[in-house]
């Protein structure tokens, strides 16, 4: 099982490679193609709506084709839609593409994330998005290397491509390592593929969807919105910015590193609650009224309080609802933290723009709390029932 644990890091890296891709390549992709600085985010939103609707239809792949045919296939659509990306010449192009680009990377997300609650430990699922990370952090150094010496965008998607396309080549190539693991045929078998719908009515899972939903609305908020924040309410200079937003990303990827060892000792209800009232320190610190600099740590908080919740979350799924249903649990869950990164942010937005940046530390400790909430009654549900289902 070690060689294929260290393929699937290796799957989980791909996945964040193109994740921070266009974020980094934007401002000159647009002079070449003559697109308005808006547009990357109607691209972004048509990315999450490929990603939902494969999170959605993941269970019932898995069941028909196994986890290693759905991950080859998901990372060759990745890869095909990344060189796409590099050979296109117009906008249009880029909406098609995201398509497959969003399908391919919802489907390997939900299904490789399923597979190592069932197979591996909680260390495993944390240091899984610890690699996820590494991932997002080197797909940006990738183009900027490209920008730096002069050279096309084109050719870092074009690397990002070649590199997608060797890991398809690796998955192929063993295949045979997932034989008998990765659940194909269960629907010829004596039980059938869950629906969404079916999932969606098993007691306890509302209250999982609203914690998944709430830590994403606080993820990708805090990471989007921290330079910006900064910059206006505290009045840093955008550089010294930056660099806080780059250590709230740096908060995760060190805090789920950490957490990978904590869960020898700690159980996953415990790094998530943990987790939970670090983000509410965080949130707390940036409404007090301090130095710049030290009201800034509090979205490092924020970054490690965020660290370890949404993996244990995830490895906690079978434990929670049984192994039978958290193929479909968990493409409910992927589905869910998608839709609500694509619209928390924005939502946000909107309110800062009818108020002020100010509210923002507020809004992030209501989505904290009521993810508390969920996760608390969640967890006492489950006790009053014997552990779980």
């Amino acid at each position: 099982m070690t060689a294929l644990l260290v393929l699937i890091y290796a799957a989980f890296i791909s996945l964040g490679l193109p994740d921070s891709l266009l974020g980094s390549a934007w401002p000159v992709m647009r002079l070449d193609l003559g697109a308005p600085v808006s547009l990357v985010g109607y691209l972004a939103m048509a990315l999450s709506a490929g990603t939902v609707v494969s999170s959605l239809l993941s269970s019932r792949l898995v069941a028909r084709l196994g986890t290693a045919k759905v991950t080859i296939i998901s990372v060759f659509m990745t890869a095909a839609a990344l060189l796409g990306f590099a050979w296109a010449r117009r906008t249009a192009f880029l909406f098609l593409l995201a398509l497959p680009l969003g399908l391919g990377a919802g489907s390997v997300d939900a299904a490789l994330n399923n597979f190592v609650a069932l197979h591996y430990q909680s260390m495993h699922m944390n240091w899984l998005h610890c690699f996820w990370g590494v991932g997002a952090t080197a797909g940006p150094m990738i183009m900027s290397f490209f920008l730096a010496s002069g050279r096309s965008w084109r050719m870092g998607y074009g690397v990002i491509a070649a590199l997608q396309f060797a890991l398809v080549a690796a998955l192929w190539a063993s295949r045979g390592l997932w034989r008998g693991k990765d659940g194909a045929g269960a629907t010829r078998g004596h039980t059938r593929a869950l629906s969404n719908r079916e999932a969606l009515r098993l007691p306890n899972v509302p209250l999982a969807l609203v914690a998944f939903i709430c830590f994403s609305v606080t993820e990708i908020t805090a990471g989007l919105w921290s330079s910006t924040y900064l910059v206006g309410v505290e009045g840093m200079s955008p550089a010294a910015a930056a660099r806080w937003s780059a250590a709230f990303y740096g908060g995760i990827t060190l805090g789920r590193l950490l957490s990978g060892f904590l869960s020898l000792r700690l159980s996953n209800p415990a790094l998530i609650r943990g987790g939970q009232l670090v983000c509410v320190l965080g949130a707390v610190l940036l409404m007090l009224p301090l130095p710049a600099s030290i009201s800034a740590l509090g979205f490092v908080l924020l970054g490690f309080g965020t660290a370890p919740i949404f993996p244990a979350m995830l490895h906690e799924t079978p434990r929670r609802f049984g192994a039978k249903v958290s193929g479909a649990i968990m493409g409910l869950q992927m589905a869910v933290a998608y839709t609500g990164g694509t619209f928390g942010s924005p939502l946000f937005g909107a309110l800062a723009a009818l108020t002020s940046l100010k509210l923002l530390p507020y809004y992030l400790l209501a989505a904290v709390l009521i993810m508390l909430a969920a996760s608390e009654l969640l967890e006492r549900r489950l006790a009053a029932r014997g552990g779980g289902a």
